[in-house]
């Protein structure tokens, strides 16, 4: 049988036990209460409830959130409510307790301090209406709560329960509920009744005038019989039918009463009218006494509303209001005949309120003539005690019998003193005078409890923060700070508006007298000197201009230093006033309830120059339903209809620059200013991935529009409003209009109507999958045969175009064929189809694709589909091979697999057992289906159908390079369709050798299809740098760029160069423009040809780096496309009819490539060894640079078939190291490129792109016949290869001198992302850097940058901005330093995991292993890409981490550290959890049993972790985890 140690859990099970709804209100959302830790364990263990329908809805409410607004919406539709609560919230929600007290809620609370709880926060609210009931130990907290619900649910009135839990710290663990107890004493009779009543209702604000009222003559019956499941996690146990009396409740005096005033009570009662009247306070006394009763009849425990122990002949009895009563009760069990306190009662109130001063008399002796009254009473309004004045109320009688009432206020008592208190307490009590109010014990408790909770900012949110730091630095004033020293004042009552504002004003008022201190003293003689005169006129003059002031204040500062005067000492005391501060407030959204909105009223009326910083943590996939009822406010709307205000609405995760724009403005701004800034987050810890995507989404679709608003621009000729997002929600629009604005913006960007976001998404997809399916309707309707509707869920084609082929077949054999995605169609038609054929294919862990989603969510928990006249069949797409563990066998096809047997289930009739298309058949899932289908024609009875028109070859991507003219496509055109942010499915395949990939944002992708929107299309724009080196100048170009047009970060790539993200096809050219205007291109960067050729960085060799780069720009200018289409389509001059190079031609000639171009992408590098750091062995062609005896360049070594891209558990698919081919000099290498590259034009696969690589190209022939087929083309044979030596593929970080004097800094940029933050204002320190900076740039393979050529004389200067920026900072991890990662979600569309995201997460988990094993300076070469194609060139890494599914990833190890060597995989389909589990041991082995200099991949293969992977052809074979038994 189970236990309960604590009152929090006994109440948490009460209450989960006896409510629909438990609002669970919390210090934060990753901080626990005493009650949520139990409450969410049930509600995650899907425990049952007594009264619940369904289960228990816990809400986790935030305690400054306004919590009890969170009770109305469920309480007033029929569902009850409890509450779980400490004192602090019960002061400011008076205004809704008032009204809650006429509905059956249930609040408990825990009164704080815990150590020394403050009881006014009860008597404060003893008059709102609600009924009180107090518990003093662990038994009494499980009884009366189950009897707080229990009188709730009978009176129909509101019930208080509260308790100090430090009371019951020692008591004996108590058995769980009695859970028949539990269902007879809630009587679900009566509970049923509410649950089925609707009261209605829409106020908040507004009392409706309700009251809760009895029908005499049909009272609730006592007796509930309805048979209920008990908490499962932990579970209910029975408790024995009855305790003895040594169990009884009454714990805090552990006596059995000598006075027995229990009343009688009836088993029944009839009453024959029927007149309903409001519950009275005897009504409240009759429900309560038969709920004890009954509670008395199962456990024996008793309950009075005055509970009395002592003797009945007792002369002085002691009233105990606070958190001593047991206490006093052992010590006066204990007490001598010789004490002063011996023989006395003791008195405790069980029901508080309402006040039964009958109740009182009956149940004390009338032996009784001197009653001492103890309150703890912290906060006291009145000279009397609030108990004081009940008990006068209730005894004084006026005559000579009344007893003798004295007040005593309770302060802290130690357990040691109790006696001696008791002493002084019947002392005083017995003297001929009593003093009334006698202080016991010290009032202002332990130091520890000055603070209810430990607040402290939540660590996500320091964001705002450190960039009000970084703007503001030592002008920075926040006035409600956390941890500051108010004076005594608690930190709750510090952080709120009214505080803080009261405190800059009071901030204000004192600089204003100090400024005219200043104005006086610069008209006097009072200095040594006239310098400081002069100065402090100055200064007063400028006193309220921050642009001059603090300027000015040092000065002032300086020349007061040096007078030596008594005023100017007297000013200098003072010194901080001679600066103009920016003052802030800082809040949360719990500022934007009612309750907390007060005070953002006072600041924008008062019209004082105070900022606000509002911080909104509501994450936009959870806003709640019920936030209307909430009624949070839209502070800055709020504040813009104000008028007086500068309001801006930031989002840091969205924009960085606009917070720095907005803070800055709002500063400026001479009057108030509100920024309302968006940090979206479940808890508290929430990793920064997490509120980025939520930040991502709420942006997107209006709901957290980012716009600025500056009143005062009006009289500056200026728009007021500045929309910084694509949308704006429908209430600002309104706002907008109404103010006359949106006019004006409209007239400034036209595209800006198009862009408004509606709150109507779900009636928008609704209305488009309808009209889709009646546009298919009417194309059938002149159709003959049988109808097949053909739906589809495909993440990556194949599923769509296998249903729209299998459309054709159909149409083609005589049937009604309709083909939509699974989403796309109106679930409710389903039951009238007559054929329906479902394909899938299998995403994530045997997820459904995104497009079946929402359809197999309505299918799998549908319960009235009826599908017994529908014919179907399930065709499923999946790789048998992707999930290689028995374990995991289920994911293979799942969704199809779900599919099939869900639809059965429903009553259809399969025309075909499931077809099942697997990757790993001969012909992948053709295999399968050339199977199935025909099974399916001949169910139809279209199988033996003459005359079949010959299918059309499927269009491949030879086919549109034929047929684009030249890379022309439909580019032009499709630029110019401003009805979709998208291009042609051809034309994306085509701007690939234009330098741009389309894309979207995955993290939106859900989201935009549930507000019928198109997906967020985007594309990424990819340079071609030749070796990575650009100019100052270039990089300010890109800064620019990548702010203008994109997404406000760069790229920098594993093949050394830029890359932009976000970029809206509307601002695709001018991008492409700015970077020609960098004399940069990006021609080619992408697609079937020669791309960027990569050289390493070599900072320490500046004059043979200059060598090897000239030869690597020689080699790309060699083999870059000659087609003109680049010029026409992106150069254009602004007249748009000018070409700037090909005038007006429209056909071309590819001298290399010809018409069709590469088979596949090509890639070049060059290393200098002893560097590897571009991954030689990695690339198409790979040239290793050979030094001559005269130290400049003589040759490279020619490596070729390098090439990283796989298809996961495809192993006719794999990694390839390049081979030797020979030596060639420097100035023949580039035609040794070309003929190599002429070789594979001709040689290579065209029919199947993923055997279309190089690296296949010389398997397939043989290393020494295609050696042969080049030196035919070279008309030469390759030399023999030269020595050369590898000592890694790393970078090396921090400053070195080169031969020629010059300085080279190389920075730690993590995966390649120039961005600002917060944290780290990179973007901005290298653009100021680049600003003065006379050298060079040069980007490396490894996405780090080398701030190249740095002069002794520019040196100090450089170090000083470096390390003003942060971009100094080189002390990371060995492991962290040597990791790369490719971009992979959200704008990857092959990215099956995060990557870039992720990955610098898993290295901080992980370099606490590394720092206990003494590796934290050790390279440990880890790499990270979202799916297998390769990007970061994982499978050359010491570990390696491919993604397979979201949050998956296959493992690897073995990888060489100089970059020669493939990895092997270790482990399949793996999360963190198990990465972490072999990563942790992995690594302590390697530490203590590594060989001298042995890295960690040679470790690994050393020690039998994994086998050594000598060629390509191999990675698959011997790997650590078997693949299933069927091979490909």
């Amino acid at each position: 049988m189970g236990s309960i140690s604590s009152p929090g859990e006994a109440v948490a099970r009460i209450a989960y036990l006896s409510s629909d709804v438990i609002i669970s209100v919390q210090p934060s959302h990753a901080v626990n209460s005493e009650f949520s830790k139990y409450l969410h364990s049930y509600a995650r263990n899907k425990a049952s409830g007594v009264v619940a329908h369904e289960l228990p809805e816990v809400q986790s409410i935030r305690h400054n959130a306004d919590p009890l607004l969170s009770v109305f919406e469920p309480i007033r539709s029929g569902k009850l409510v409890s509450v779980t609560t400490s004192s602090s919230i019960l002061l400011p929600s008076i205004p809704h307790l008032y009204r809650l007290a006429q509905f059956p809620v249930v609040i408990h609370v825990s009164l704080q301090p815990s150590s020394y709880p403050d009881y006014s926060e009860i008597t404060s609210i003893r008059n709102s209406g609600f009924t009180f009931l107090q518990s003093e130990s662990l038994q009494e907290a499980q009884d009366i709560a189950l009897s707080a619900h229990a009188l709730a649910i009978r009176s129909g009135k509101g019930v208080i329960h509260f308790f100090d839990s430090n009371n019951s710290a020692e008591d004996a663990a108590i058995r769980y509920e009695d859970k028949s107890l539990v269902t007879d004493i809630l009587d679900l009779e009566t509970v049923r009744g509410f649950q089925a009543s609707r009261i209605g209702g829409g106020s908040i604000y507004v009392d409706d005038g309700r009251v809760a009222a009895i029908t005499e003559g049909n009272l609730p019956t006592l007796n509930g019989n309805a048979s209920v499941n008990g908490l499962t996690a932990p579970s209910l146990e029975k408790s024995g039918s009855k305790s003895s009396a040594e169990n009884s409740s009454v714990g805090s005096s552990r006596r059995e009463s000598s006075v027995d005033s229990r009343p009688t009570v009836s088993s029944a009662t009839s009453v024959n009218s029927t007149t309903t009247r409001p519950v009275t306070s005897e009504d409240i006394y009759n429900f309560v006494t038969r709920i004890w009763s009954q509670l008395e009849q199962t456990t024996g425990r008793n309950y009075k509303a005055f509970e009395y122990s002592g003797p009945s002949t007792a002369e002085s009895a002691l009233f105990v209001f606070g958190s001593d009563t047991g206490l006093f009760a052992d010590e006066i069990d204990a007490a001598k005949a010789t004490d002063v306190f011996a023989s006395v009662g003791l008195i405790t109130a069980r029901l508080y309120r309402p006040w039964l001063g009958g109740k009182l008399v009956s149940a004390l002796p009338k032996s009784v003539k001197r009653i001492a009254v103890l309150e703890q009473i912290r906060r006291k309004t009145t000279k009397w005690g609030p108990l004081l004045l009940d008990l006068l109320t209730s005894l004084k009688t006026g005559t000579s019998t009344s007893p003798l009432i004295v007040g005593h206020q309770l302060g802290y008592i130690e357990p040691a003193t109790v006696r001696q208190a008791l002493r002084g307490i019947f002392q005083n009590l017995l003297s001929t005078s009593p003093i009334q109010n006698l202080e016991i014990g010290n009032p202002d408790g332990p130091k520890q409890s000055l603070q209810d909770y430990n607040l402290e900012q939540p660590k996500v949110e320091s964001a705002y923060m450190k960039i009000l730091n970084q703007l503001f630095g030592e002008r920075l004033h926040i006035a409600n700070q956390l941890s500051a020293n108010n004076a005594g004042i608690s930190a709750t009552i510090a952080a709120n508006p009214e505080y803080g504002f009261g405190s800059l004003i009071a901030r204000m008022e004192h600089r204003k007298r100090f400024i005219g201190k200043v104005q006086e003293a610069a008209k006097t003689r009072d200095f040594v000197t006239d310098v400081p005169q002069k100065w402090l006129s100055k200064w007063a003059l400028s006193a309220e201009d921050p642009t001059k002031v603090n300027g000015l204040a040092q000065e002032v500062i300086a020349r007061l230093g040096t007078d030596g005067s008594i005023m100017a000492s007297q000013l200098l005391s003072s010194k901080s006033l001679f600066f103009k501060e920016s003052q802030w407030l800082i809040g949360s959204d719990a500022w934007a309830y009612d309750l907390g909105n007060s005070g953002i009223h006072h600041v924008i009326a008062s019209g004082e120059n105070v900022n606000m910083l509002i911080i909104d943590s509501q994450p936009y996939s959870a806003r709640a339903a019920a936030d209307a009822t909430r009624r949070k406010k839209d502070i800055g709307l709020y504040a813009m209809n104000y008028g007086n205000a500068y309001v801006a609405s930031v989002a840091v995760y969205s924009s960085y620059t606009q917070v720095l724009q907005a803070m800055i403005e709002a500063d400026n701004f001479d009057g108030p200013s509100v920024i309302v800034a968006y940090l979206p987050y479940h808890v508290e810890t929430d990793s920064p991935l997490t509120v980025l995507q939520e930040t991502k989404k709420a942006v997107d679709v209006g709901y957290w529009p980012l716009y600025r608003w500056n009143p005062q621009n009006e009289d500056k000729g200026e728009a007021n409003f500045s929309l910084d997002s694509e949308r704006i929600k429908q209430e600002l629009e309104e706002f907008l209009r109404r103010d006359n604005h949106l006019s004006q913006l409209m007239k400034r960007h036209p595209e800006f109507s198009a862009n408004l976001s509606e709150s109507y998404g779900s009636e928008v997809r609704t209305l488009q999958k309808r009209r889709a399916k009646d546009a298919y309707n009417t194309l059938l309707e002149g159709l003959y045969g049988a109808p097949m509707t053909i739906l589809f869920a495909s993440d990556n084609g194949n599923a769509e175009s296998l249903a729209k082929r299998l459309g054709n077949r159909g149409k083609a054999r005589g049937l009604k064929t309709m083909v939509l995605a699974m989403d796309d169609y109106p679930l409710e038609d389903l039951p009238n189809e007559e054929n329906v054929v479902l394909m899938t294919s299998t995403a994530g862990q045997g997820e459904f694709p995104q497009n079946g989603r929402a359809f197999w969510d309505a299918v799998k928990d549908s319960t009235d589909l009826d599908l017994s006249s529908v014919n179907y069949a399930v065709f499923a797409l999946g790789d048998s091979h992707y999930w290689p563990r028995k374990e995991d066998k289920i994911f293979y096809n799942k969704p199809g697999k779900d599919l099939d047997a869900r639809i059965a289930f429903l009553g259809a009739r399969s025309m075909v057992d499931v077809g099942m298309g697997n990757d790993q058949d001969p012909d992948s899932y053709q295999t399968g289906y050339s199977e199935w289908e025909p099974k399916l024609w001949k169910f139809l009875g279209v199988d033996n159908v003459e005359g079949l028109p010959e299918e059309p070859p499927p269009i491949t991507n030879e086919d549109i390079k034929i047929q684009s003219n030249f890379l022309r496509g439909t580019i032009a055109e499709g630029l110019k369709d401003v009805t979709t942010g998208a291009i042609s499915a051809s034309d994306q395949q085509l701007t690939k050798f234009h330098g741009t990939y389309m894309q979207d944002d995955r993290d939106l992708r859900d989201e935009r299809k549930a507000q019928g929107l198109e997906p967020a299309y985007a594309f990424m724009i990819r340079c071609r740098l030749n070796g990575g080196v650009a100019t100052a100048n270039q990089w300010l170009q890109m800064d620019t760029i990548s702010s203008s047009f994109g997404n406000q970060t760069m790229k920098l790539t594993t093949r050394q160069t830029f890359q932009f993200h976000g970029v809206v096809k509307g601002k695709l050219k001018p991008a492409m423009r700015g970077i020609n205007k960098a004399l940069m291109t990006t021609i080619a960067a992408c697609g079937d040809v020669n791309r960027n050729v990569m050289c390493s960085a070599l900072p320490e060799r500046s004059e043979y780096h200059s060598d090897v780069h000239a030869i690597s720009a020689k080699i790309s200018d060699h083999l870059l496309p000659s087609t003109t289409a680049y010029h026409e389509i992106w150069l254009k001059d602004e007249d748009d009819k000018k070409t700037q190079v090909a005038g007006d031609a429209i056909v071309d000639n590819e001298p290399l490539y010809g018409p069709t171009y590469l088979p596949r992408k090509f890639k070049i590098t060059i290393a200098i060894p002893p560097h590897n750091d571009t991954d030689v062995y990695a690339h198409d062609i790979g040239l290793i640079a050979i030094k001559g005896s005269n130290g400049r360049l003589q040759g490279f070594n020619v490596l070729a078939g390098g090439g990283m891209g796989v298809t996961h558990n495809n192993k006719k698919t794999y990694p390839r190291t390049g081979s030797m081919l020979g030596y060639v000099v420097a100035d023949k290498v580039h035609l040794a490129c070309e003929k190599i590259m002429l070789v594979q034009r001709d040689h290579g696969d065209r029919n199947n792109r993923k055997h279309a690589r190089l690296k296949y190209t010389i398997d397939d022939m043989g290393v020494d016949v295609f050696r042969g087929k080049v030196e035919d083309l070279l008309g030469e044979q390759f030399e023999g290869a030269k020595p050369f030596t590898f000592e890694s593929n790393i970078d090396t970080f921090g400053w070195q001198k080169d031969e020629m004097g010059f300085n080279h800094f190389t920075f730690f940029i993590e995966n390649g992302r120039i961005e600002d933050t917060a944290d780290f204002p990179m973007k901005t320190g290298l653009r100021e850097i680049a600003k003065v900076h006379k050298g060079q740039f040069r980007l490396t393979g490894n996405q780090h940058l080398v701030l190249s050529g740095v002069s002794d004389e520019d040196l100090p200067m450089i170090k000083e901005m470096m390390a003003k920026h942060k971009l100094d900072n080189v002390q990371f991890s060995g492991m962290r330093l040597s990791s790369s990662a490719c971009v992979a979600f959200p704008t990857c569309g092959l990215a099956m995991a995060e990557s870039e995201r992720y990955l610098p997460e898993l290295i901080t988990k992980l370099e606490g292993v590394v720092e206990e094993n003494g590796l934290s300076q050790d390279s440990i070469v880890m790499r990270m890409t979202g799916c297998p194609n390769g990007c970061a060139r994982p499978w050359l890494a010491e570990v390696g981490f491919v993604g397979k599914a979201y949050g998956a990833y296959n493992m690897y190890l073995g990888g060489g550290y100089h970059g020669q060597r493939l990895s092997k995989l270790y482990r399949s389909s793996i999360k963190e959890e198990e990465i972490l589990g072999i990563m942790k041991p992995l690594l302590k082995h390697y530490a203590i049993e590594r060989e001298e200099g042995e890295r960690f991949g040679d470790f690994v293969i050393r020690t039998g972790y994994i086998k050594e992977t000598k060629q390509g052809k191999e990675f698959h074979e011997n790997t650590a985890e078997a693949e299933s038994d069927a091979e490909a």
